[in-house]
């Protein structure tokens, strides 16, 4: 049980004074909000579920590829407590909005916000049936939410982590098969949301993205003070590494929602399309037949080592371009694909360990080019936030995330940061003014993952 529900204080958990005062703020409210629905104060359990920075490693997981990972000091706090029938209600303490799902006939809910813990509640149920209770859950959030820190996935994290822990779900025979530990937790909850088989435990509609378990897992399987680099479909830890003890995270959210429902969902979806059909096209070929975009790359190279996008991949790419995705869309894709994954995570982790910030700053850069040229999903904001990080002299800087909005992140030593937010912020608002009231910065170290607060 330990390898999933991690029970620890604000003081194990490493938290600075006034990090452990927001988390401190956000839990009162969150009880506050049961205190108000008259919900009984015993047997309260409480988790804390932190949001995340992509450091590197861009649109890949899906895709098999590498990211290096950590939380942020951010987060949302989840208070929950059993009920005596089947009906889950949810408080979003700082919204003031409810939400009731019947666990006999889940409805689809009033609020926008509705359809992850209806995905979380449904997928539970599919998997471990009459194990599924009732339940009384409040929350509050100190993530920007649709900005690029996965306050979404946050929110099924944090949901699945309490009802599995209030209803036992690890003693049921299925989840004993599937999910041994917080990795395949991670990679399960990542299923969950995109709606895809994990082992035994069979799929259901997720919230409508095609995305993999890169959020979920550096959640769920970060370290303090460290970034770690994983890679993906299956979920595998290769290593962890240093973060400079003289650095800090700036993070400058552009106040352009980066949405992945609606409209957006379709233009999120659609760079992952581009993966699985540059993975159709190689298994067109009539070579080894693939499942993702880093076993084509192998499959094309054979045993030759590749220091470039092997050119039978490319030729696979030309001749499977279409209407929807153009050759020179494909091959750009693929440039991409192999430069986060084989060229720009694995170095970067090495340059941190040497702790060469200025090579580290170099590959940054490299990674921010790719994904402005191939991905297609940056747009001005976020564009001009990396170019005025490192104008004003960060280390390094990033857009990070979905994209289509979010946030970007810098890396700059301690006791310029103050500072440099501050000239960061007044720089990007006298170009995008009319963001100002979304735009936020915030300072940030690698943090703990998600744990249940004793």
């Amino acid at each position: 049980m330990t390898d999933f529900f991690v029970r620890h204080t604000f003081e194990a958990a490493g938290f600075s004074p006034v990090v452990a005062d927001a988390y401190r703020s956000l839990l009162r409210e969150a009880h506050e909000a049961l205190d108000e629905a008259e919900v009984p104060s015993t047997e309260r359990r409480v988790w804390i579920v932190p949001g995340r920075i992509e450091v590197l490693g861009k649109h890949v997981d899906y895709a098999g590829g590498r990211s290096l990972l950590c939380t942020v000091e951010r987060g949302i706090v989840i208070v929950a407590r059993k009920r005596a029938d089947r009906t889950v209600v949810l408080r979003d303490a700082r919204r003031r909005e409810a939400l009731s799902l019947s666990l006999d006939a889940p409805s689809r809910g009033a609020v926008p916000w509705s359809i992850y813990p209806r995905t979380v509640v449904n997928r539970l149920l599919r998997n471990f049936g009459e194990q599924m209770q009732g339940a009384e859950v409040a929350l509050a959030s100190n993530l920007p939410p649709a900005a690029g820190v996965s306050s979404s996935s946050a929110l099924t994290v944090g949901l699945t982590l309490a009802f599995s822990a209030l209803f036992d779900l690890p003693s049921h025979p299925l989840w004993g098969q599937a999910l041994h530990d917080r990795a395949d937790l991670a990679g399960y909850v990542g299923a969950l949301e995109n709606g895809m088989d994990y082992g035994v435990l069979t799929g259901h509609k997720g919230v409508g993205t095609l995305g993999g378990a890169q959020d979920q897992t550096a959640i769920l399987c970060s370290e303090r003070g460290r970034l770690e680099v994983y890679s993906w479909a299956p979920v595998r830890f290769e290593r962890s590494v240093p973060w400079p003890s003289t650095h800090t995270f700036v993070v400058g959210v552009s106040g352009v929602v980066a949405a992945k429902t609606g409209a957006a969902k379709e233009r999120y979806n659609r760079a992952a399309r581009t993966a699985h059909h540059l993975v159709q096209a190689w298994n067109a070929t009539g070579g080894e037949q693939v499942r993702t975009l880093r076993d084509a790359f192998l499959a094309a190279a054979g045993d030759a080592p590749f220091g470039e996008v092997p050119p039978a991949l490319v030729t696979a790419a030309e001749a499977s371009a279409s209407e929807e995705f153009s050759a020179g869309h494909l091959v750009g894709r693929l440039g991409q694909f192999f430069d986060e994954t084989f060229v720009i995570v694995p170095r970067a982790a090495e340059a941190l360990v040497a702790n060469d910030l200025t090579e580290f700053g170099r590959l940054v850069d490299k990674s921010q080019a790719g994904a402005e040229r191939a991905l297609e999903n940056q747009i001005a904001e976020t564009v001009h936030l990396q170019r005025y990080a490192r104008e004003l002299g960060a280390t390094a800087a990033s857009a990070f995330g979905a994209g289509f909005g979010g946030a970007v992140w810098a890396m700059v030593p301690t006791v310029d940061a103050e500072r440099f937010a501050s000239r960061w912020r007044e720089k990007y608002l006298r170009v995008h003014h009319s963001a100002s009231h979304r735009a936020l910065f915030f300072q940030t170290t690698p943090s703990s993952p998600a744990f249940e607060l004793v």
